[in-house]
């Protein structure tokens, strides 16, 4: 059926401004998988899809794409693609759709190798190793600024060659604002912060591309500014556009996996308690966190043409929200789908996403956060949270991570 005001919900079942759904939006989710699994957002002009299965079954259908336009100029009006922040944010292949993704997602996969990116093992655990030294003697540390964001940001710095000179600007961590993939619309103000940082980074890598067309290096620029394929090279503007793309997908998700699933097993002792025991299961401990608190929390589409999506009828233009967090609390797939359990098999969770999109760091992802914990817990195996209860989480809904987390140790 067609959504028309006499069919839509009266009731906010979903409201992702409520800070009762920021705090914890799994209740909420069950409450939409079991009574509105296709549901009708007015507060967002989209559908919002919540059961595993539907979920898989849009991110993989062609008839739904992810070019960016509609859905920005849906959110900050006509012609805001004009925008930096948005028009880089378009030019990379997280939002564009066949032929253009098919171009792009080949050549950058010619540079961002599988081989490249398990290479970077023994780098990882030594840089794991370089930030716990820093804090120990401290006895205490704040988790996310002193451990889950340098490390991805160290190593995303390194795979693409950015001299130890200039890292301070990454470390730092004000090079993207993840509400900018949220399906709610930007304050003016934010939009203009986001587009000084993104013109500032653009001059910063015009000057390291000319350094890098004149003295080429074993790094992820060298190989996107030479990536050729039977179309031609990636332009310098689509060569910026994928690296600011891989500067905060490369250190977002995993920041926030590492912030997540440290909390969930401080909450559920006896399954850290098990992972201490049996570090073996560390790499299906990562599939489980990603699953239980995805750091992804959804995925947008814009339906190519009329859709039918569990008995609505999405007209071309139309937008759908996949909430992966939902789907990766479904009951159908999931046994017990609330219960943490490290030891967890079947189905494979879609925080990362599926389909032509499917995230292009996942392994990258999965390799520091099993190494990351193995490290911590390894260093500091009597680590506490200071607050269990009461974490801060970040402001934002497509993205779930803490801002801070402070820890202790003996």
């Amino acid at each position: 059926m067609v959504v028309s005001p006499s069919t839509k919900d009266e009731v906010p079942y979903f409201d992702p401004q409520d800070p009762e759904f920021h705090r914890d939006p799994y209740p909420t989710y069950a409450r939409l998988r079991s009574h509105r699994p296709i549901y009708w957002s007015e507060k967002m002009g989209m559908w919002v899809a919540t059961r595993y299965g539907t979920c898989a079954t849009l991110l993989k259908d062609p008839r739904l794409g992810r070019d960016a336009i509609p859905g920005i100029e849906h959110l900050h009006g006509p012609g805001a693609i004009q925008e930096p922040v948005f028009h880089f944010l378009w030019l990379s292949l997280l939002m564009r759709d066949p032929p253009d993704h098919t171009r792009l997602r080949g050549l950058v996969t010619k540079a961002f190798t599988a081989r490249r990116v398990e290479a970077m093992r023994p780098r990882i655990r030594a840089i794991a190793h370089e930030l716990l030294d820093t804090v120990a003697a401290r006895g205490a540390m704040d988790i996310i600024h002193d451990f889950a964001h340098p490390l991805p940001v160290t190593v995303i710095c390194d795979m693409l060659g950015i001299p130890e000179g200039d890292r301070g600007r990454f470390l730092g961590g004000a090079f993207i604002n993840p509400r900018i993939v949220d399906p709610m619309p930007l304050a003016r103000r934010e939009i203009d912060q986001e587009n000084n940082v993104v013109l500032e980074l653009r001059g910063y890598f015009e000057h390291l591309f000319a350094r890098r067309r004149c003295d080429p290096g074993d790094d992820l620029i060298t190989a996107l500014l030479h990536a050729e394929g039977e179309e031609g090279r990636l332009s310098e503007e689509e060569v910026f556009a994928n690296i600011w793309l891989l500067l905060a997908a490369g250190h977002e998700t995993t920041r926030n996996l590492i912030g997540n699933g440290l909390l969930a097993l401080h909450r559920n002792p006896a399954q850290l308690q098990r992972l201490k025991d049996q570090p073996e299961l560390m790499p299906n401990a990562v599939e489980e966190l990603l699953r239980y608190d995805s750091p992804v929390q959804l995925g947008g589409r814009t339906a190519l043409e009329e859709v039918d999506v569990g008995g609505m009828t999405v007209p071309r233009g139309g937008m759908v929200v996949m909430m992966l967090g939902a789907a990766n609390r479904d009951p159908e797939p999931f046994t017990d789908p609330d219960r943490l359990d490290v030891g967890r098999s079947g189905a494979t969770s879609l925080s990362f996403g599926g389909g032509i999109h499917f995230c292009l760091g996942a392994q990258l992802s999965r390799i520091e956060t099993a190494i990351a914990l193995d490290v911590l817990l390894h260093r500091f195996p009597c680590l506490e949270l200071n607050d269990i209860d009461h974490p801060a989480w970040k402001p934002g809904i497509s993205l779930r991570g803490l801002d801070v987390l402070p820890v202790h140790w003996s």
